[in-house]
């Protein structure tokens, strides 16, 4: 463990002295040392990996955000939504309080924003995507990915209209189907589903919620608790409900499963808003909730603090909120 932990700590040094003092910027899109990039995006906050590993979906919670495709062996992007030949179809029997597909206004004028991601793989080459969107409706947009066209299409197929109040930030695909979201606005996790529409997930009122992820067999959510720096698991489907709650030791935003359920990504700031203010990555354990900080590194300009991680064979790439890039490089052992 102390010789894992001193490897993890020299890569962690690595990266910073690669990127540099804090306020520094990459010329362009030019490689930091071993960190590289990817350009010309808006807001990429959160990354979802299309089963085959061969493309990355990228979401854009700024202005004139976009759903972008990102190629992972060419490291090029193209948007995949809105496009002007786009294709959208209700299916009102899964989301029959869903008004109807965005107002083309929002998207013509910038309005648009796609934050947390979830997808959902499905039998074949067509997946569901779920969008956090913010806009003229606070909602989660639901598309269908079909991966076994070229170019790869995305088709608007339902929504589910927020409740007054919540401020959605991530969302998870169910088992059972529906879905689950976290709200910063009103501290807590939700769930919805065509029978029943949105309920309050109990025993998630204090879990300061941001991103969130669900175990493979549905039994467990996993709830980054931003404010509190904090990882809350909350067993699903059982009684009394089991919660465990473990310091992560910076403010975690997204979480994603690796290697097949086992061990979670969580991205997130240290010394968030100040000059000091660093990306971090840690490798979670969900059994032992064993959390080890693998990296951390200071803002620059131009990629603000990490709010996403994914790998990829052997890269980790990095969303950001607060950027224009998606960053990656070299996983480390």
């Amino acid at each position: 463990m102390r010789a894992r932990a001193s490897i993890v700590l020299c890569f962690s040094l690595l990266l910073a002295g690669a990127w540099g003092a804090a306020g520094q910027e990459p010329a362009g899109c030019e490689p930091a040392g071993d960190v590289r990039f990817i350009c010309n995006l808006i807001g990429p906050e959160d990354l979802a990996i299309v089963p085959g590993g061969e493309w990355v979906v990228a979401s854009g919670n700024q202005e004139g955000g976009r759903i972008h495709l990102v190629n992972v062996a060419e490291k090029t992007t193209s948007v995949l939504f809105p496009t002007p030949g786009r294709t959208e179809r209700l299916d009102a029997a899964t989301y029959p309080s869903c008004p109807g597909p965005l107002d083309p206004a929002e998207l013509s004028q910038d309005e648009f924003r796609a934050h947390g991601l979830y997808l959902q793989p499905g039998a074949g080459d067509v997946h569901d995507l779920y969008v956090v969107h913010h806009g003229r409706r606070e909602s989660i947009e639901v598309f269908e990915l079909d991966a076994g066209t070229a170019p790869m299409t995305l088709s608007w197929v339902g929504c589910a209209v927020a409740p007054e109040g919540l401020r959605l930030n991530s969302v998870v695909a169910l088992p059972e189907g529906g879905f689950a979201a976290t709200s910063t606005s009103t501290g807590d996790v939700w769930e919805w589903s065509t029978a029943a529409g949105w309920s309050v997930i109990p025993g998630t009122g204090d879990t300061t919620p941001n991103g969130l992820e669900i175990s493979p067999d549905g039994a467990w959510l996993y709830v980054a608790g931003w404010r509190g720096e904090k990882l809350t698991r909350l067993s699903r489907g059982r009684t009394p409900r089991q919660r465990d709650v473990v310091p992560v030791g910076f403010r975690p935003d997204n979480l994603r499963f690796v290697d097949g359920g086992a061990q979670i990504l969580a991205a997130g700031h240290g010394d968030f808003g100040t000059p000091e203010e660093t990306s971090n990555v840690a490798v979670i354990d969900p059994q032992t909730l064993e959390v080890r900080r693998i990296f951390q590194y200071p803002r620059i300009e131009g990629f603000a603090a990490s709010t996403a991680a994914i790998r990829i064979g052997g890269e980790i790439w990095l969303g950001t909120n607060r950027g224009r890039m998606i960053a990656w490089f070299p996983a480390p052992e």
